[in-house]
């Protein structure tokens, strides 16, 4: 990059011109509705789901995205797909964005990891760094995701907005990292509703968070960051 371009993307930055990542959270799954851990378990949308996600496609599509990347389970797919149909933009697809394994936790209900798990749920729920059910941490998680959606930014147009299709565990980890927060005030970070979003530009001191669970009236939060 230039002398010259540097100090326009500097000003661009400056003045709240700088480039955009949307976070999206996928739409409703079973699981959702059974508050079921789905962590890295490949669950299909259901029905309200696509729907969600095909309403929820036609707002970000006005925000004229340059470049999606999603999750490659089924459910990120799916979400992604109805972007893509409005934008013509191929979606590039990266496993490094799936939701956390979470080990024995997985298919549980929230009333089951209560039960079997309590004190390691409740450790989690303080802010301390928990293998929930034997899985990865969630600086792990941030370790994996956050460097692919800093790579794909990278590739932006000065301006250009990247809309990353991912799970709200996996969202909240990656904005903790990328806000350069403390892995334990991460959970101060709110879920995120099925299909909502989050988003963060760019400045001179680095990303801000410019909205957060975005997209709808106040909706209740079925999701494995809660």
């Amino acid at each position: 990059m230039s002398q010259v371009q540097a100090q326009a993307r500097a000003q661009g930055r400056s003045q709240g011109q700088g480039r955009k990542v949307v976070l999206w959270r996928h739409g409703q799954t079973s699981w959702n509705l059974e508050r079921r851990f789905q962590g890295s378990t490949d669950i299909p949308l259901t029905d309200d789901g696509v729907a969600q996600a095909r309403r929820s496609a036609r707002l970000l599509a006005s925000l004229r995205p340059d470049a999606i990347i999603a999750s490659d389970l089924r459910r990120t797919v799916a979400t992604a797909a109805e972007l893509a149909a409005l934008t013509g933009l191929t979606v590039t697809h990266d496993e490094n964005l799936r939701e956390t394994y979470a080990g024995a936790w997985q298919g549980l209900t929230h009333e089951e990891i209560l039960a079997a798990f309590g004190e390691q749920y409740a450790a989690w729920k303080r802010g301390e760094l928990v293998r929930r059910g034997g899985g990865e941490l969630e600086t792990e998680v941030a370790d994996r995701a956050a460097p692919v959606i800093e790579r794909s930014v990278e590739k932006l147009p000065d301006e250009g907005t990247l809309v990353v299709v991912s799970h709200g565990g996996t969202i909240r980890t990656s904005i903790g990292r990328m806000l350069g927060l403390q892995p334990s005030t991460w959970e101060a970070l709110g879920g995120l509703s099925n299909c909502c979003w989050s988003v963060l530009g760019e400045s001179l001191r680095g990303w801000r968070l410019l909205e957060h669970n975005a997209g709808t009236l106040p909706e209740p939060v079925f999701g494995d960051d809660d």
